[in-house]
């Protein structure tokens, strides 16, 4: 939680919470719907369909992000013989992909975020050069 979005913060106010444990169960719960009397108090200002759909989350847009921002990041944690030398992966399909992504012809960001992940956590535990 703590790289979470948290929007539960109003219902852990004491008071609320007090107000909530002092309600009957009925109020609570009908049938298999949960929340009931919170989903009745929204109904009367949110649309409907804001609050009664599955749970979502929200994805970060990680693929934009290396075709932009992180790009330099990535292509130095990328580099073919930074990789061949490494001696974990083999370059060739690694590089393929990150042009494909690049161009916009696929989308490899979780096939890239692993091992970008695994390279810059590899370059923290390897001794600095002298530059």
């Amino acid at each position: 939680m703590a790289v979470s979005l948290e929007a539960r913060v109003p219902f852990l106010d004491l008071g609320v919470a007090e107000f909530a444990w002092s309600l009957p169960p009925a109020w609570k719960v009908r049938g298999r719907q949960g929340k009931w009397i919170l989903r009745q108090a929204l109904a009367e200002h949110v649309p409907q369909e804001l609050f009664e759909r599955p749970k979502m989350g929200f994805s970060v847009p990680v693929g934009e992000w290396l075709r932009g921002p992180l790009r330099p990041w990535a292509e130095e944690l990328l580099d073919a013989r930074r990789l061949q030398d490494e001696g974990f992966f083999n370059p060739d399909p690694i590089r393929e992909r990150w042009r494909e992504h690049l161009d916009g012809l696929n989308d490899w960001q979780h096939y890239l975020w692993d091992i970008l992940m695994f390279e810059a956590w590899l370059q923290e535990r390897r001794p600095q050069r002298a530059t």
